[in-house]
């Protein structure tokens, strides 16, 4: 078995420098959207501490980076509470897609930082490169409707059973392993974030 010790180093690392935004991307349009309990948990923060997951962000990441499973990873989800959201399911599914959104938004900024940098800085133009291609894995990982994952909120809104949302959570975890394990999601991933990546870096060109 080949261990992939580098990449998973530095996939870790860059999971929690793009766990923060994407976090606080969420809790931000919670707040914006009227639902003040991500303020009264501290969420609406960017301090480190206050969205990365040991569990989530760090371990299981190390470990499918290191094993070549493809990535598995997120933060701490952010509790919004759909009562206080304007336009109710509808508006924690805008709060679900601000995370993937910002993840975008940080794949455009790391590639143009790539770019400036790349004739100079060719580490940091490499490192950046690296966080762009991520943060668009990581949109498009987040995407997926399984629990924990944003893409399950849009169940959510489309009306699913809430009994049926809570059993599907409860087996979340172990279908993403399968998943990533078992079968060629995780290669789809690489590949689609791949050619967004590409994409997002023809801009600038």
């Amino acid at each position: 078995m080949n261990l992939h010790l580098e990449t998973a180093i530095l996939n870790v690392c860059l999971l929690c420098i793009l766990t923060v935004p994407h976090e606080f991307a969420h809790a931000w349009m919670a707040d914006k959207l009227g639902d003040d309990t991500p303020l009264r948990e501290d969420r609406l923060t960017l301090y480190p501490p206050s969205h990365i997951d040991l569990m989530g962000t760090v371990i299981l990441p190390f470990i499918t980076s290191l094993l070549g499973m493809g990535f598995l990873g997120w933060g701490r989800p952010v509790n919004t509470n759909p009562s206080q959201l304007k336009f109710g399911m509808n508006g924690l599914a805008m709060v679900a897609m601000a995370g993937p959104a910002s993840n975008i938004l940080l794949a455009v900024i790391f590639a143009g930082v790539s770019v400036i940098a790349g004739k100079v800085m060719t580490d940091l133009a490499q490192f950046c490169a690296s966080a762009a291609n991520l943060s668009v894995y990581l949109a498009l990982f987040n995407l997926l409707p399984v629990p924990p994952l944003d893409g399950s909120k849009l169940l959510l809104a489309a009306r699913v059973p809430v009994a049926i949302y809570v059993e599907l959570a409860r087996f979340g975890f172990i279908l993403l392993l399968v998943a990533l394990s078992a079968t060629s999601l995780g290669t789809w991933l690489a590949v689609g974030s791949f050619t967004i990546t590409k994409t997002i870096f023809g801009i600038f060109y």
